[in-house]
């Protein structure tokens, strides 16, 4: 009696790697940023990518004993595609509407990837969620959403500056959610038996090479613009020890493209798209203790109330109603 009324709860493993996903995530926005300040973006994408493939092609070999993963042809285009849309498109547009209208409002633009998601999640794999669900997508959306406006508004620059920035960050949620999704056909849902599906970790191995690849271009043409508007220091900025800068690179490259990468993968393999996706876009509400302990501001009530929402909202994707 007593075990049949214990929770399953491997039915929500991929509940709470999208929970640790956020909080991994959390941790990397502040070391990416303590870094950035002192590499600038160019240098802190090349290391957190390098790092990242060479943390997961190690931890690769020791899983599996070899270095090179084991997939069908398809799988590898799947998943190729996801890290070229997700890792490298899809980062550069949010980095480049935090630019352009602040990350601010970036991050209420990019709280509409779970909606994203959770569409092309029915659209491509005839995933449907119960009632509970929805509701809870709903309120998380709406509390993260709710928290991210919080702080007084500030000048974001021209309209073209900001719609530029809007497009951007739109971007950014679609190139999340289509990666996401696109991992998630991968691994071999939707048209692969369940015994032949790729497991989260080897998916983000092929995923990041590929993502790394990617940025190449992109990296060189930032390069190239930033030397001819301001010289070779527009990458390397005055602004603290770049020893330094490297140390919160390299932590911030395991937590986050590392682990974090690799977590969400898990949590889209073992629980539909709609609900992965909400999950791991709670580092907004995450990040909040932080920003009082570290930068000493004060949170209003609507702060914490939207926190709060965000959370009940969270909790229903644990029901099934």
């Amino acid at each position: 009696m007593m075990l049949a009324m214990m929770i399953d709860f491997g039915a929500y493993t991929g509940h709470a790697a999208g929970i640790t996903t956020a909080l991994l995530w959390t941790a990397t926005s502040l070391l990416f940023t303590a870094s950035g300040r002192r590499l600038g973006t160019t240098v802190l994408n090349t290391i957190r990518l390098c790092c990242a493939v060479i943390l997961l092609a190690t931890t690769h070999r020791i899983l599996n004993g070899y270095w090179i993963p084991h997939a069908q042809s398809e799988q590898v285009f799947y998943l190729a595609i996801s890290g070229l849309i997700g890792l490298s498109i899809g980062d550069q547009a949010l980095f480049t509407a935090f630019v352009e209208i602040g990350p601010r409002l970036s991050m209420l633009m990019m709280t509409t990837s779970p909606i994203l998601a959770m569409l092309f999640g029915w659209l491509a794999l005839g995933e449907t969620l119960p009632t509970s669900a929805l509701l809870g997508i709903g309120l998380t959306v709406g509390g993260v959403g709710w928290v991210v406006l919080e702080r007084p508004k500030v000048k974001s620059g021209s309209s073209p500056r900001r719609l530029r920035g809007y497009a951007f960050a739109m971007i950014g949620a679609a190139c999340q959610a289509g990666g996401l999704m696109l991992s998630k056909i991968g691994m071999g849902h939707g048209w692969l038996d369940s015994d032949q599906h790729m497991p989260p970790q080897t998916a983000t191995l092929i995923r990041m090479c590929f993502a790394a690849l990617g940025m190449i271009p992109i990296i060189i043409i930032y390069q190239r613009r930033m030397r001819r508007r301001a010289g070779n220091a527009a990458a390397f900025p005055r602004v603290g020890s770049k020893s330094v800068g490297v140390t919160f690179a390299l932590c911030g490259a395991v937590v986050g493209p590392f682990l974090g990468v690799w977590m969400s993968l898990v949590a889209s393999d073992r629980a539909p798209l709609g609900i992965a996706q909400t999950l791991c876009s709670l580092t907004p509400l995450f990040i909040l203790p932080f920003a009082v302990l570290i930068h000493k501001e004060k949170l209003s009530m609507r702060a914490v109330g939207g926190a709060v929402v965000a959370v009940l909202g969270s909790g229903l994707l644990f029901l099934d109603f």
